[in-house]
């Protein structure tokens, strides 16, 4: 198994034209639309006092303006979400990954975003429990390309319990997003924790849709569902899909039998989980497949690292 088709990432872009990205991640030929967007230059100076400081934190977080998050809600409307799986199609689901057809998710949703190359894109996140209220988790790699400090994702919305084209709770821009320093400088540690705005009424997130607890330094190990909104068909990131496997360590992360596809990135890796309720604690997310033809899920140990980023989101 090489290093690359271990890293395989599962954003799901849509282009307008067939191209092969650096990094993992795949072009995919579809019609949908693509805005331009250029990469920043980095400064070839010295860094000064507060570059220093910042590069020794463990945790980078990016920001986005109000202006931004304003023109994110506005430019996510009904149809361009509709449209963004609409022109998606990786190929058949299954044979692991199932309709999920329990208790409604409310927390567990489609992170709607522009990608650093210009794409519309979805992953999919998890409202967690948080001091503000207002934190949600998924994949590093949703939120800026890895190794790459200044390819970053714009215009991003967390539209929780999406479903066929239906958004019961609404849409919430997302106001910051922190990553392992790791993440930016050397593609590991692929995990996110996001602070979104309140919604249109003022309400906070975990006020609406309630909040999913996080554990971390937990064991590896017991059963696992792994849940996303897969870009394969027929469902094309219109429903929720479902994993079920027992967790194992693995080339220093941990696995499951899974064939989950491109949109799930981020999606919640669930514990003790009961459909019933909907209920479960959340010890990782969708990161990466074993091959283009997959039949393991990767995600990271929750551990000291995914405790400080999640830290600093939830007391953003």
């Amino acid at each position: 198994m090489s290093d690359a088709a271990k890293s395989q990432k599962l954003t799901v872009s849509v282009i307008r034209r067939r191209r092969r990205l650096r990094g993992g991640a795949m072009g995919l030929a579809v019609a949908g639309t693509a805005l331009a967007l250029a990469a920043p230059v980095p400064a070839t100076a010295a860094p000064g006092r507060e570059a220093r400081a910042a590069a020794a934190d463990p945790v980078s977080v990016l920001k986005y303006t109000a202006a931004e998050r304003k023109e994110a809600l506005a430019y996510w409307t009904p149809a361009r979400m509709k449209a963004v799986g609409r022109s998606v199609d990786l190929g058949p689901t299954g044979p692991r990954a199932k309709p999920y057809r329990g208790r409604t998710l409310k927390t567990v949703g489609r992170l709607f975003f522009v990608n650093a190359g210009g794409a519309d894109t979805w992953c999919t996140a998890t409202a967690v429990k948080s001091a503000n209220r207002s934190a949600v988790m998924t994949a590093a790699h949703c939120v800026r390309r890895g190794s790459s400090p200044y390819n970053t994702n714009v215009s991003m919305v967390f539209v929780p319990a999406y479903h066929q084209g239906r958004a019961p709770y609404g849409a919430f821009a997302v106001r910051s997003a922190a990553t392992p320093r790791a993440w930016e400088t050397d593609s590991t540690r692929d995990l996110s924790a996001l602070v979104v705005d309140a919604d249109r009424s003022g309400r906070k997130l975990t006020d609406v849709v309630g909040a999913t607890p996080v554990a971390f330094n937990r064991p590896v190990g017991g059963t696992i569902s792994a849940i996303g909104y897969s870009a394969t068909r027929p469902q094309r990131g219109e429903e929720l899909l479902r994993c079920v496997g027992t967790a194992k360590k693995e080339h220093g992360t941990q696995a499951i039998p899974c064939d989950l596809s491109g949109g799930s990135s981020g999606g919640p890796w669930l514990a003790d989980f009961d459909s019933t309720t909907g209920k479960g604690v959340l010890v990782s997310v969708n990161s990466a497949l074993d091959s283009l033809t997959p039949t393991k899920m990767y995600g990271e140990v929750f551990g000291a690292t995914a405790k400080k980023v999640y830290d600093k989101a939830q007391r953003a």
